[in-house]
């Protein structure tokens, strides 16, 4: 796991983009003020609004307000959108990795082909060392 350090490119984890969005104060202190610096190259997967779209339909989240929203939301983050691929889906699924969560595999091969740093706090993500990480 990385650690400290300066503006870097990095992707948020679902459950990051959704606390920076509703409650920021959840994330730790030096990642707010990390992704607050504009030097850091934000992004947001198509995965992660494809994740919250589903789970706001089963009625697991509220995430109706971010999704009607999504790209002013991510405009006013100065965040990125990234697309997933046909290489992102086809790495995703020969990860050496027995994680089953498509969401979180597709995040990660992301990183990996991309070179960016997860912020997350699952502990699956940050313990595989597949991508750099930080945790939120």
């Amino acid at each position: 796991m990385t650690s400290g350090g300066g503006p870097r490119n990095v992707l948020l984890d679902t459950h990051t983009l959704l606390w920076l969005v509703a409650t920021p104060e959840q994330l730790r202190p030096e990642i707010r003020e990390m992704l607050s610096n504009r030097k850091c190259a934000i992004w947001v997967s198509a995965a992660s609004a494809w994740e919250i779209a589903i789970k706001t339909k089963l009625g697991r989240l509220d995430g109706e307000i971010l999704l009607s929203a999504w790209s002013e939301i991510l405009g006013d983050m100065a965040a990125g959108e990234l697309s997933i691929d046909a290489q992102d889906a086809i790495l995703a699924g020969r990860l050496p990795w027995e994680h089953r969560d498509p969401f979180d595999r597709v995040l990660v091969a992301q990183a990996v082909r991309r070179n960016l740093t997860v912020v997350t706090r699952d502990a699956r993500i940050l313990g595989a060392s597949l991508a750099p990480t930080l945790t939120a």
